[in-house]
C-alpha cells in the first residue's frame, strides 16, 4: 500500500488550468457517449486508490441516471463524509465524480448499461427513502461484504441492486433487515464479492488502526487467510454481466492529451494504450 493510499480524508490536489480542462472534457466525452446510447441508466465506476497489486483497476462505484434531477447523468453514491465520520448518500455531476481519482495525469471510467433492467433499478435509486434505509451507520472501506457491521461504497451499489432485482423494500422494515434480505438474495444469485488476498501481516495490522478500514467484520477463517471479500465495481459489473443479456460495457480513459473509448468487456490496456478498434480523441492545446 502506498502512502498516498493512507491519506483518504484528505482534500485531492488542487488541479492546474490544463489538468481542470482535460478533466472536464473527459467528462463531456463520457456524458455525450451515455446519451448516443439511448440508456436512461448505467452502473458506473472510476479509479482512485491504487488497487494495482490486487489487479483491481476501479475502487468506487455508483448509478448514473440520464434523468437526475441533479443534473443529467449524475451520480448517486455512497461516500464517506470524513468531518462528520459516517457515510452518506451524495449526488454528483460526472466531472466531480471523476475529480476523486488520485492521479491526474491518468484516469479511468467505465459505464455498463444493462437493457430490460433499468426502470426496477431507477425506480430503487431514485426514491430516497428507500435508498436511505440501505445506508449503513458505520462505513469502512473494506467491509465484509456479508456483513452488516460496516458498509463501503460499492457495497451500497450490490445491496440497492438487491433490493430493485429482488423486489424487495416494499414493506417498511429497518435498514438492517433490509440489507439483511439484500444480502441473501445476492448470495442466492450467485454475486461474488472480491477477494482480497492480502499476503502481508502490515496491510492486516493496518485494518485494526485506520479509522476508514476495519477486520472485525471478517470471518477469522478468512483473517488466517489474509483474505477480505468485499464488494467492489469489478464484483458488482461482473454480476450485471451475469444477469443481463445483453448488457453493454463502455470503458473510458485519458492519458497524454487523448481520450481512449472501448465498447466491450476486454479492458483497455494499462496506460491507457488504445487499440486497433477503439476511438481515441487527441486533446491538443
Amino acid at each position: 500500500m502506498q502512502a498516498a493510499q493512507l491519506r483518504y480524508c484528505d482534500p485531492p490536489a488542487e488541479l492546474d488550468a490544463v489538468q481542470q480542462d482535460v478533466l472536464f472534457r473527459f467528462g463531456a466525452v463520457i456524458k455525450a457517449t451515455l446519451d448516443a446510447s439511448g440508456a436512461a441508466l448505467a452502473l458506473v465506476a472510476r479509479s482512485g486508490l491504487d488497487l494495482e497489486r490486487f489487479g483491481m483497476r476501479y475502487s468506487h462505484a455508483g448509478i448514473s441516471l440520464r434523468d437526475s434531477a441533479n443534473g443529467p447523468w449524475s451520480i448517486r453514491q455512497l461516500y464517506f463524509d470524513c468531518g462528520e465520520r459516517r457515510p452518506r448518500l451524495f449526488d454528483e455531476g460526472v466531472a466531480g465524480f471523476l475529480a476523486g481519482n488520485g492521479d491526474p495525469s491518468i484516469g479511468w471510467f467505465s459505464a455498463v448499461l444493462i437493457p430490460g433492467e433499468e426502470r426496477a433499478l431507477e425506480r430503487a435509486a431514485t426514491d430516497n427513502r428507500l435508498a436511505l434505509r440501505l445506508v449503513g451507520a458505520t462505513y469502512s472501506a473494506n467491509a465484509y461484504a456479508w456483513g452488516l457491521r460496516y458498509q463501503n461504497c460499492n457495497q451500497w451499489v450490490a445491496e440497492l441492486l438487491g433490493v430493485a432485482w429482488g423486489g424487495l423494500g416494499k414493506d417498511a422494515a429497518h435498514g438492517d433487515a433490509l440489507r439483511v434480505d439484500a444480502q441473501r438474495w445476492l448470495s442466492e444469485q450467485g454475486y461474488e464479492p472480491a477477494r482480497f488476498e492480502v499476503g502481508d501481516p502490515v496491510l492486516m495490522w493496518l485494518g485494526g488502526v485506520l479509522p476508514w478500514l476495519h477486520r472485525d467484520d471478517h470471518p477469522t477463517e478468512d483473517l488466517r487467510q489474509w483474505r477480505f471479500l468485499v464488494s467492489m465495481p469489478a464484483s458488482i459489473e461482473a454480476f450485471a454481466r451475469a444477469r443481463v443479456p445483453g448488457a453493454r460495457r463502455f470503458e473510458f480513459c485519458h492519458a497524454e492529451r487523448r481520450i481512449v473509448i472501448r465498447e466491450g468487456w476486454e479492458p483497455i490496456a494499462p496506460g491507457c494504450v488504445p487499440g486497433e478498434s477503439d476511438r481515441v480523441i487527441r486533446l491538443d492545446p
